[in-house]
């Protein structure tokens, strides 16, 4: 008998039954929040009580910031000139993300994962940190908006870390980043990637799940703003301004 092609411990199924990670897909239903259950997958565990309200929080932080995003963009000029497909437009978005649009808290999670290795103390690998980007020339990632002064997204998903018990070094760190910026006189808010970021890490998440766990909670928003393009938009309706200065 042949190996099988794939391996999962993810989810499985037969006849009578959905199973995924260990439990039953009815038993979930009807007992577990949809974020609770996105952690249950991506981490192989559901969380305790405090663990998913910080989770659930963060993925409806991540949902929308209206339509001027790379990916909100893409979805909706894909809806305008593709009306029988929704999946396309909405793919199309997801894959606008990347690593200057969505991917900066998996960047920063790589960085404080090598900054804290080895015991270091969030402060003064948090100045380390500020000290070589300045030198270098080079941004952080997770801090600094376009649009906000102090990204509305942060505190409330700090203050909720805090108070559910689930802020650890890497909320200390990114904080502490953001002090030293400003005693630099760089001072950049927080932005919602970095926010997430730090708590992320603090839930023991690898660095890749900086970003998978922006997208998951962007796909709600990417699907509403196509659903909203099909029924109000004329199809076609995006002529871009632009001027040509080629020969």
């Amino acid at each position: 008998m042949s190996e099988p092609i794939f391996r999962t411990a993810i989810s499985t199924y037969d006849r009578d039954s959905i199973t995924l990670r260990g439990r039953r897909v009815e038993d979930l239903m009807t007992g577990a929040s949809f974020g609770a259950v996105a952690f249950l997958l991506l981490t192989g565990r559901m969380p305790k009580e405090n663990e998913a309200k910080v989770f659930e929080a963060m993925l409806i932080a991540s949902t929308d910031h209206g339509p001027n995003p790379p990916s909100t963009a893409a979805a909706r000029v894909i809806a305008s000139g593709n009306r029988a497909a929704l999946e396309a437009a909405v793919a199309g978005g997801v894959l606008a993300i990347g690593d200057v649009h969505g991917g900066a808290g998996q960047r920063l999670m790589e960085l404080m994962a090598e900054a804290l290795k080895g015991g270091a103390k969030p402060r003064e690998a948090a100045g380390q940190l500020v000290q070589t980007s300045i030198a270098a020339r080079q941004r952080i990632p997770g801090f600094g908006h376009r649009t906000h002064e102090v990204d509305p997204r942060h505190p409330v998903l700090f203050t909720l870390a805090k108070d559910y018990g689930v802020a650890g070094r890497g909320v200390a760190f990114v904080e502490a980043v953001s002090e030293a910026l400003a005693e630099a006189g760089r001072p950049l808010p927080i932005n919602v990637d970095g926010a997430m970021a730090a708590i992320l890490f603090d839930l023991g998440f690898p660095a890749h799940a900086g970003k998978v766990v922006f997208i998951i909670g962007r796909v709600v928003g990417l699907s509403a703003h196509v659903l909203e393009e099909y029924a109000r938009e004329r199809p076609m309706r995006f002529e871009f301004p632009f001027s040509y200065d080629g020969p």
